[in-house]
């Protein structure tokens, strides 16, 4: 398996490192042999179509700033689109820095490898937000796979939970916090006693959070997964701009204690069903299943029969979300030889 992998930061070279870890596991286990042939970030690209070597990429990325410098196989400049556009390969994964004003060039990215009939798999959430359905009508189109597991909870697995252990049964709600970084802070908030402004600066010095911190607590990284989930598990045709969105940025210490008075947390809840798409701070039960700390997520699905269920993990990560895009690698070899 040929893959071109989009974006090499944080995820990309998680991923990296991920399969030259598991390579003979995973062709004894799985009858997979993935081969990274191209790659590609700001600075330009690298590609050995025999396949480029992951210890090499990870020492010129650190010494040099960009894939571009790899001894012999560099390309300053060329982009990700030309990639897809003339490398030959299976897979594309598509690991760029979300944008949810556009979805570029993540969306470019995506859209061309579908045309060209490459599978896809991403964990950029600013396509899949903007536009799932029309991305998923050009994968069935060009008889190919669009997967995007690392989306949503990154290594923990929600997607597959929801489209695998509960099928036969109807899913009617999804309830969760889907942002690790507005938990940590609305932990510590609670737990510390600090202000917003106060548990914001400790998430961001330990990495939680990003210098600018709007996509994670104005509640626009939760709209994005809602929006996500509501279109694979609730098949619902909706978009980013149908979520009603409001963040933590604005909880007071007082409210934090007032919700303690009444033996509950705040928390960032995500919430859809078929005629509601919400993210807003809401009080949550002490022992609720959702009522869970630090950076870990938690999504409650409520299906017509076996009821509530609920899925924790950490929802965030370099390495977690490598392991959920190597599961997808692996369902798309698998559905392949069937």
């Amino acid at each position: 398996m040929r893959i071109l992998l989009l974006g090499f930061g944080t995820v990309g070279q998680g991923f990296a490192k991920l399969i030259s870890e598991a390579g003979l596991e995973l062709l004894g286990s799985y009858g997979i042999r993935p081969r990274i042939v191209a790659v590609a970030d700001r600075g330009g690209a690298a590609v050995n179509l025999r396949g480029l070597d992951v210890e090499k990429l990870l020492q010129t990325k650190r010494k040099a700033g960009t894939v571009a410098a790899y001894p012999d196989h560099g390309k300053p400049g060329v982009s990700g689109l030309k990639l897809v556009e003339e490398v030959p390969g299976e897979v594309v994964v598509e690991v760029t820095p979300t944008n949810i004003r556009d979805g570029e060039p993540g969306l470019s990215h995506i859209m061309a490898a579908l045309k060209a009939g490459k599978h896809v798999v991403t964990a950029n959430k600013g396509p899949m937000a903007l536009a799932f359905q029309a991305l998923m009508e050009l994968a069935e189109y060009n008889r190919v796979t669009l997967r995007f597991s690392g989306c949503v909870g990154g290594g923990t697995p929600i997607l597959d939970f929801a489209g695998k252990c509960l099928v036969g049964d109807r899913i009617t709600s999804i309830k969760g916090i889907l942002n690790g970084t507005t938990n940590y802070i609305l932990t510590r908030m609670t737990d510390a006693k600090l202000s917003f402004d106060e548990a914001l600066k400790e998430a961001q010095a330990l990495g939680y959070a990003e210098a600018d911190p709007a996509m994670d607590v104005d509640g626009w990284d939760s709209a994005c997964k809602l929006v996500i989930l509501a279109n694979w598990v609730l098949e619902r045709k909706v978009r980013l701009e149908d979520v009603e969105v409001k963040g933590i940025r604005n909880i007071t210490p007082e409210e934090i204690e007032d919700a303690l008075k009444r033996k509950s947390h705040v928390k960032l809840i995500a919430y859809a069903d078929q005629d509601t798409l919400r993210v807003s701070p809401e009080l949550i039960p002490l022992g609720h299943p959702l009522c869970v700390s630090g950076v870990l997520n938690a999504v409650c699905f409520t299906s017509q029969y076996a009821g509530e269920e609920t899925v924790v993990g950490k929802g965030a990560g370099g390495a977690e979300t490598a392991s959920a895009i190597l599961r997808d690698l692996i369902n798309i070899k698998q559905a392949a030889s069937r």
